[in-house]
């Protein structure tokens, strides 16, 4: 009798060990960098509707619903979700996630450079402790 496959049961070890091919690696960094760039752009989007709806005394809904920032920023970062999904299903969670410690850096950097927000020594500090956690987790991944 053969045995049934439970859709609970865990795989067996080989399909468990997936390594990170540079092909991989790539969807991985196009998908966290596509959802730093839509975040980027859903904020410069809403600052811009903000004051478009203070200008005008208008609704701020209506504002960004009608932003082609926002529309654009929601596209990427719809693109970047199914960038995501098909990252998961070629990389193990326990390396892909850590690398959205990368887009903590990129969205800092970029938002001080495109955006003028203010940052601290504290906000880089704290953000160079997790990236260096994201760097310590991948080579510590055997191959």
């Amino acid at each position: 009798m053969a045995k049934s496959t439970n859709v609970a049961d865990p795989p067996p070890a080989t399909e468990r060990r997936q390594r990170l091919t540079i092909a991989s690696f790539g969807l991985l960094l196009f998908a966290v960098l596509s959802a730093a760039s839509g975040q980027l752009l859903l904020k410069h989007g809403m600052q811009v509707a903000t004051a478009r709806a203070h200008a005008s005394g208008g609704s701020l809904i209506i504002a960004a619903a009608t932003s082609p920032l926002i529309i654009g920023g929601l596209a990427i970062f719809a693109i970047s979700a199914v960038a995501w999904l098909a990252t998961l299903a070629k990389v193990p969670l326990s390396v892909a996630y850590p690398f959205n410690a990368l887009s903590y850096l990129l969205i800092l950097t970029l938002s001080a450079v495109l955006l003028h927000e203010r940052t601290n020594l504290l906000t880089w500090a704290g953000s160079l402790v997790v990236v260096s956690g994201l760097i310590i987790v991948v080579l510590s991944q055997k191959s």
